[in-house]
Parts: structure tokens; sequence; C-alpha cells
């Protein structure tokens, strides 16, 4: 008779069951404040980065008749080429840097997906990547997940929170894989000058690195700022795999549509990824998708205009209530120091939430250069965003009040 053998000695499933580079990231620093206001009455979100308006019609329309004539099959990998054609055209014009839509454009869920499968695809274990922080809460995490290790770089609210290069150079180590640029930045509104960027190319070049530049908020640029993508600086298109998508431009963000350009020889290998986790972005999303390339540049530009003239009233007001607040000059959030309160930033927006209703995000959730200030998207109406200031200024001098 066989013996039964025994059980192998180890932690309990419960303990052991999901993978220590997923039990290593936090839940997103975002979102618990908004579980708690979707509880409440009369809350003013200047929480979530999503645009308040609707979907332009023009581009329902394509989505609805894209279903009506039956493309519910899937496309190919890459994506439809009638829409990378349009995207390659698309960053010709605006940008003078040329893909080719058959072999260098990717259509993604999202331009989430574009960054997982970017950094999946080129990360190996160890691997250092730079980054800027404050920065969007999803670059850390897709970092982890992919298996490389973030090195970051502290921006400062005295710079206007854009890249020091000198304290990217020296931040690299043999093991440095690539620099992560996400500007305009969610969550300051922060850009990169010219000299920055073009600084910035040199050490990149300088120590053979790859870059990861996710411009997701390219069109929502303000004043005298005008966007140029990374990957048209000099030298720069080869080593660049440049992500963005529909979701902040186009009012788009639940089609959950983007897009990934990069050189051939890299694309080959990220569509591999692609394919084998999501297969095809939806067909009739990407119809839609092709309309806002398409026909909806008047509609973009006058959501930007309104997105400007927001920006102005809630920068002016937070400075008039005395929260230091920079000018930003990209995306669709405000960034103001709130150190003069003598709270912490996640103190101060849980009381804010408390006491006024009103919901913003506690700038550490970002990253630990963060702390001392809150993320307000002013992606809401006009009207909402004076009776939040209204609101704030209120909360502001009872918290000095305190103090005294």
């Amino acid at each position: 008779m066989t013996s039964t053998p025994e059980p192998v000695r180890r932690k309990p499933l419960a303990e052991r069951a999901l993978a220590a580079r997923v039990n290593a990231v936090p839940p997103s620093g975002i979102r618990r404040f908004f579980d708690i206001a979707a509880t409440m009455k009369d809350v003013i979100s200047l929480g979530v980065g999503e645009p308040d308006f609707d979907t332009p019609r023009r581009i329902v329309e394509a989505g609805v008749e894209s279903l009506r004539e039956g493309r519910t099959h899937y496309s190919s990998n890459y994506g439809t080429i009638e829409l990378r054609r349009a995207l390659a055209d698309l960053l010709q014009r605006r940008y003078d840097v040329t893909y080719d839509p058959e072999t260098e454009l990717l259509i993604t869920i999202g331009a989430s997906e574009a960054v997982d499968v970017a950094l999946r695809s080129t990360c190996d274990p160890g691997d250092e990547v730079i980054l800027h922080e404050p920065s969007y809460v999803a670059y850390v995490p897709a970092i982890t997940f992919a298996g490389g290790t973030t090195v970051h770089v502290a921006t400062r609210f005295e710079d206007d929170f854009a890249l020091d290069p000198a304290a990217v150079e020296a931040a690299i180590t043999p093991k440095t894989k690539a620099i992560f640029l996400g500007y305009p930045c969610n969550p300051t509104g922060a850009v990169l000058p010219d000299r920055v960027q073009e600084e910035l190319a040199r050490i990149i070049e300088k120590h053979d690195l790859l870059v990861y530049s996710d411009e997701i908020y390219d069109r929502l640029a303000y004043g005298s700022y005008r966007h140029r993508v990374f990957s048209s600086l000099p030298g720069m298109r080869e080593r660049t795999i440049l992500m963005g998508g529909f979701s902040k431009a186009y009012a788009m963000t639940g089609w959950r549509i983007g897009w990934l350009a990069a050189p051939a020889h890299l694309l080959a290998g990220i569509v591999k990824v692609h394919q084998y986790a999501i297969m095809s972005a939806a067909t009739m999303t990407q119809d839609a998708a092709l309309a806002a390339v398409l026909d909806c540049e008047a509609d973009v530009e006058a959501m930007r205009a309104e997105y400007d003239r927001r920006r102005r009233l809630i920068v002016d007001g937070l400075n008039a209530m005395g929260l230091e607040t920079f000018e930003p000059l990209g995306a669709f959030y405000a960034f103001p120091r709130i150190t003069s309160t003598g709270l912490d930033s996640n103190e101060f927006a849980r009381r804010l939430l408390e006491e006024e209703q009103v919901a913003v995000v506690p700038g550490d959730a970002f990253g630990p250069s963060g702390e001392g200030h809150v993320r307000c998207c002013y992606a809401t109406s006009y009207e909402r965003i004076e009776e939040a200031l209204t609101r704030m200024a209120r909360f502001v001098e009872r918290c000095r009040s305190e103090q005294t």
C-alpha cells in the first residue's frame, strides 16, 4: 500500500494568493474621498478628473451608426487602419512628427492600457524608471506591475512643478532604463517649458535611455503655452513611446479609447502584450474616435476655451483666499498650497468635505512632494466652481481662526 504524501508546509492560501507586487501597491488615494462623498448630499466635487461635458453629438452618432452597420467584429490587433491613418495625419499636422499608420500606431483601451502595455513590453525586473512627482496615481503601480522600480524626482511649487533636468540626471544609475513623463501634468497642471524639454532630450541621448511620454492632456493648453510632443524633439522619436487618448479633449471617458505611437521595432513587441491581453479595442468605439479626429475640432476648441475660463476663476479665487496657487498652463487642475491653514493635506480634504461638502484630493496621493497641497479639478461648471470657492473661503477662514 502506498502512503499518502504529507501536505507541503507553507503559509495559508489566504496569505499567499495575491502576488507580492500587487500587495505592495496601495489602493488609489483619489477614490476613497469620493466613496465618502457619494454618501453625502449637496457635495460639489473638484475631485475626479473627468470632463463634465457630454461626448459631442457627432461622435455619439458615429458610434451608433457603427453598431447599426454591423461593425461588431474584431478589428486588427493594431486597430482600424482608418483611425490609425487619421491619427498619423493629426500628429503630422499638429506636431510635425511622422508615424507609419501600418506599423507604428496602436489603438488601445484608453491611454491607461497604453501606459500598461508600454511598461510591460519594455521593463525587465530591476529596471529603474525615473518619474517626476507629484504625478498621476496610476504610474507607480503600472511600473511596479511591470516589474520595474520607480525612482522619484520631486518637483517644487517654486519651479511651477516643472521637472529639473539636473535632478533627473543625478538620479540616473546603471540600472536606469527609462524616464517617464506625464505632461501636461495631473495633478499640478504643470507643463514642460521648451528649454526643459531640450535639456531632458540631451540627457536622455547622453545616457541612452527610453522615454515613456503620456500626453493625454496635449490639447488642453492655455495662455502662451504651445504643446509639442516629446517625440518631435531632435533625436527623440526613436527613443519615445508616445501615448494619448480621447477621454479628456473629446469628453470620451466612458468610451475607453486611446492610442500609442512608437518606432516599428518597439511596437512589434508592444502589440504582442496587447493582442494576448486585449485582442483589439472595440470596433464601434474606434469608429466613434475616427469621427472625433475628423469632425470635432471645433468641439475640442469650445471645451478648451471653457476650461480656460474656469481656470482663471479657480486660480484667482484660491489665491484671493490666501491659498497660494501657481498658474497651471495645461490639463484641468489647480494645485493650491494649503499649509497656511495649519492642516496637512489629508486633514484639509477630510474636513472640507465634512464641513462644507466640497471634495478635493489630498496632494500626497500623488507622491510625497504633493503634501501641503490639494488637487482641485475645474472640469465642472463655472457656477459650481463659484459656489465651491465660497465654501472653501469660509472653511479656510475658520481654520485660520482656530490657529489664533
